[in-house]
This record gives structure tokens, sequence and C-alpha cells, in this order.
């Protein structure tokens, strides 16, 4: 039974995967901010300008200015109380009260590779099943979603692992054709 729940596992981790591929559209989705805005404050807003940030806020409007900041707030006292170990960031308290983020030697270091980042660690976050907005269970479901070449190689190992017969008369021994050749004369 163990390997029958691995399967259904990585079936749905796949169909994950090809939903992703299919809707690139979900990364651009401004409430993905709101998945992890400590890292997005640290992997994009850091590299926007002030005219994309002015622009992002235009189109998000006065309320979801608000809530974003609202939402980093608390992301950033949670990161204190309680620091995850998967994070790629940590933080800690300033002299003043501040919240100060932990300086690593590993972060990006232009627009390009901080997008790589967030498109990769919201890849991983939804083939684990994290966005809570998500609807998995009809996605898992679906096999319109399974891949392509998967379904191509379970046809090619049925086709060989059958015998071929037509070029015997079943019985093992060679037919030997006779008759028409195919060509036509007119």
């Amino acid at each position: 039974m163990r390997e029958e729940e691995r399967s259904i596992r990585l079936r749905a981790k796949n169909r994950r995967k090809r939903y992703l591929e299919m809707h690139p559209e979900y990364f651009n989705d401004s409430s993905l901010e709101l998945a992890d805005p400590l890292l997005y404050d640290r992997l994009i807003r850091r590299f926007q300008t002030a005219a994309e940030r002015e622009a992002e806020g235009r189109q998000k409007g006065f309320s979801g200015v608000m809530a974003t900041d609202l939402w980093r707030a608390e992301a950033k006292k949670d990161a204190l109380s309680h620091p995850s170990p998967q994070s790629l960031f940590t933080y800690n308290r300033g002299p003043q009260g501040q919240i100060l983020e932990e300086d690593k030697d590993d972060k990006p270091m232009s627009k390009e590779e901080g997008k790589a980042w967030w498109a990769d660690e919201m890849t991983q976050r939804f083939l684990r099943g994290d966005d809570a907005d998500f609807n998995y269970k009809s996605l898992d479901a679906n096999d319109k979603y399974d891949d392509p070449e998967e379904e191509r190689d379970i046809q090619e190992a049925y086709f060989d692992s059958m015998e071929p017969d037509f070029d015997s008369d079943g019985e093992g021994s060679e037919k030997i054709l006779t008759g028409e050749t195919g060509i036509q004369d007119y």
C-alpha cells in the first residue's frame, strides 16, 4: 500500500507541474505576494524602481496597498517569533526595535535572478500543495493534466511487450509472401 500512496502523490505532483506549464499566468497573480510577503519583498520589491512600485500601487488601489503592508508587517513579526528553517531569509530585532533581515551571502543580485528565485519558490510551494486558495482536489483528480510523454511511454512499453506476429503464421514459421507486388500498371 505504501508504494501505491507514493505513486498517487507523484502523479499529483506531476499534474500540478503540468498545470503550471499550461497556466503561466498563475505567477502573474498579485495575490501571490501575500503568499510570502517577506520573500516577495526580498526577491521582487527590492529590485523595483519607484515608478514600478507606483504603478503596482495604482493597480492594487489604496486598500490593496494597505493590505499588503499589513500582511508584510504581520509576516515580519511572525518570522521573529517563529523562525522557519525552510525560509530563505531570517529576521532579527535591531537596537531601536526595528525588524532587520539577517544578511546572507546567498541572495539574488539582479532583478532577473530575483524573479527566477521567486518563480522557483512559488513553484515548489504549489507542488507541495501549500497554496490555500487553490483547489488541488480538482486538479489532482483531473487526467487532463497527465504528461503526454508519460502516456506515450506507457503505450510504447505495451507495444514493445507484444510478440510480433505479422511476419509469421503464428506457428513460429515465416510466411512466404506470394501474389501481387503492390505496383500498379496503368
